[in-house]
């Protein structure tokens, strides 16, 4: 079954409230004052069938100027609106300003009603159609079909029920049900024996029974207990239906109109957004920088400042680039439409389009800046994730992040994410729980800077095996993850772009100088340790001729490296057979009798005590032998 939500609009009794009575049969006024006074104060809900099986959701909204809010929070998620017009009276000022706001934020289907027509002759409905046809020029109701009605008699209610039809089978679009599913909340109340209760229309997505979902702003986590789509009990509610929700763990007096439900970490609480904002044609105000308005959106009403980004002030038909400052938490995905209204006196002077929902405060009259703007009011949802990920040049972005930013699902952010990896603009690095984006431009940046400074280093530094990985992720990346930089490390090798060798970094293609340098201090070296054999001597006391100490500091680790020597104490080196000998000689002294002493290694090897603890100790640290509380005595630990 396809579903549709069908708003009305126009000015204070022009007969909005008896036009849905006489469509569905049912009054949505629904508080005593509102039946008493005859006038819509708060939004009213109902629904009808139509004869292609559509069935159609309707909200009657309040026509007051007083209750503008109320109507607003009305028109999200509206498919199509019935502009209702008496045929006695024409077009009123608040009609005016419903227009306005149906075209800010974004209604495009509509149908002129025009009611009332059995208290005029035929001669007055012509002179008013013509004027109505005249007001609307230039407006997106500039082509709607005109039905004639008296919703008191009946008259034409017929005619409408089959426009109706015939729009949503032919006009309307699907909502998008494969994106977060969000319900932008316009009651709150509390049933006794159920809990909370939160009403609203379901603008994209689904919702399940038994779903965990997030309350924004304010980030509370809530269960769906129950669901019911027209007072009827239903396990699943599809975007394009009016749906009240049985949620747990929050109360009533937590929550108000303008909370949004989303599923849990897919939108992010905002108090800066950036925005495309029109003034309308109609105003006579001027807007100046910094300016305090009213600020309208989905069934959000917040007061904010408006920062004119690229203009000192903008006046009637004038748009311009502007930072919304709220002054509360709000939550909105980029595209979203909205309105603002003046403080004082309260008057809707324009709207326009949210482009980034999640904004850091910006410079005034930057070029950057408004240039960045620029596309995201005319970029893909795929445009504003690349710029997105630029934000992210020093850390990397993951695609979960990105999803709260734009308020995209995760597949829709990852679609994205996939795309610009395919047109080279990203390089994506997968992980276990997140994929971690970062843009080519800063990849290469930084990449570039890493292979230069291991060029430098084993230049430097030729008798090492290159630029240990800790201190290039310390130098260069010390703001990515350890293992997301491992990642990248993995990624620089496997595209040949770098050699590694266990923990150390070098340009690709880099081997160790073995020059005659090396060989010098290589036969020195094996020359000394040699005749040494267990009484070892000090490094520092080996005369190397004239090659400096750190370069001989350099080779030894070469050497080590290479397994052909070990060291056993703080420069204190032996050659790796030695320690091989001794490690065999000390496991069967302990299979024998289960311990050993340095008295004793140092006979067995006829060396002084000096040397033999070292001995002992290198036993400890490969884990051969271990303490067993005496300082000089050991135990098998193998």
């Amino acid at each position: 079954m396809k579903h549709i939500i069908i708003g009305t609009a126009g000015h204070i009794d022009h007969g909005k409230t008896t036009l849905i009575k006489a469509l569905t049969g049912r009054n949505t006024d629904r508080w005593e004052e509102e039946q008493r006074r005859g006038i819509t104060i708060d939004l009213g809900f109902t629904y009808f069938d139509l004869k292609n099986g559509t069935r159609a959701g309707i909200i009657d909204v309040p026509g007051h100027e007083k209750f503008i809010n109320n109507m607003v929070a009305g028109v999200v998620g509206m498919d199509l609106v019935l502009l209702v017009v008496a045929a006695d009276e024409g077009i009123m000022p608040q009609t005016r300003e419903h227009i306005d706001i149906l075209e800010m934020l974004g209604v495009k289907k509509s149908i002129l009603v025009l009611n009332k027509c059995d208290l005029v002759d035929d001669e007055w409905l012509e002179m008013v159609e013509e004027e109505i046809q005249e007001e609307l020029s230039g407006t997106f109701l500039e082509n709607a079909p005109v039905v004639k009605v008296s919703a008191v008699t009946g008259q034409g209610i017929p005619e409408l029920i089959d426009r109706i039809e015939h729009v949503s089978e032919e006009e309307v679009e699907e909502k998008d049900v494969h994106t977060i599913p969000r319900l932008p909340v316009d009651r709150v109340f509390s049933l006794s024996g159920f809990g909370t209760i939160v009403t609203g229309t379901l603008i994209s997505g689904i919702i399940r029974k038994e779903d965990t979902l997030e309350m924004f702003p304010g980030g509370q986590e809530c269960k769906i207990r129950s669901i019911q789509v027209h007072g009827c009990p239903v396990d699943t509610c599809y975007a394009g239906q009016r749906v009240a929700i049985n949620i747990s763990n929050l109360k009533k007096k937590e929550l108000k109109r303008g909370c949004v439900l989303a599923p849990t970490g897919s939108m992010k609480d905002s108090r800066l957004m950036d925005v495309k904002l029109e003034v309308l044609n109609s105003s006579m105000r001027m807007l100046s920088n910094n300016i305090r308005l009213h600020f309208f959106s989905g069934t959000s009403e917040v007061l904010c400042r408006a920062v004119l980004l690229g203009d000192e002030t903008l006046g009637p038909g004038e748009s311009g680039y502007v930072q919304l400052r709220m002054e509360e938490d709000v939550a909105f995905r980029r595209g979203d439409r909205f309105i603002v209204r003046f403080y004082s006196p309260m008057e809707t002077v324009g709207g326009g389009v949210i482009l980034e929902p999640n904004a850091a405060k910006k410079k005034r009259f930057s070029p950057e800046i408004l240039e960045s703007l620029k596309q995201k009011e005319s970029g893909s949802a795929t445009d504003v994730i690349e710029l997105h990920v630029r934000d992210y040049r020093d850390t990397m972005a993951t695609v979960s992040e990105l999803a709260r930013l734009t308020a995209l699902s995760v597949e829709e952010a990852a679609t994205a994410v996939r795309e610009l990896e395919s047109q080279g603009l990203v390089c994506v690095f997968p992980m276990k729980k997140d994929i971690y984006v970062w843009h080519s431009r800063d990849e290469q940046e930084y990449r570039e800077q890493i292979l230069k400074a291991l060029e430098n280093f084993v230049k430097k530094y030729p008798y090492r095996y290159g630029m240990p990985k800790a201190e290039v992720h310390s130098t260069f990346m010390r703001k990515v993850k350890p293992n997301v930089f491992d990642r990248y490390i993995e990624f620089l090798t496997e595209h040949e772009l770098l050699t590694r060798c266990g923990e150390y970094l070098a340009p690709i293609g880099y081997k160790v100088n073995k020059d005659e340098t090396y060989g010098k201090v290589r036969k020195k070296l094996f020359s000394v340790l040699e005749s040494a054999r267990y009484d070892f001597q000090k490094v520092t006391d080996i005369n190397f001729g004239n090659v400096p100490p750190q370069t001989v500091e350099d080779i030894l680790l070469l050497m080590a490296g290479d397994g052909e020597i070990v060291k056993v104490a703080e420069e204190m080196y032996t050659l790796t057979a030695y320690m091989e000998a001794a490690k065999e000689k000390i496991v069967s002294k302990l299979k024998a009798d289960g311990k050993i002493t340095i008295a004793e290694i140092r006979d067995m090897f006829g060396t002084s005590r000096k040397s033999a603890k070292p001995i002992l100790e290198y036993m400890d640290s490969i884990k051969v032998t271990r303490k067993t509380g005496a300082e000089s005595e050991r135990i098998s630990n193998l």
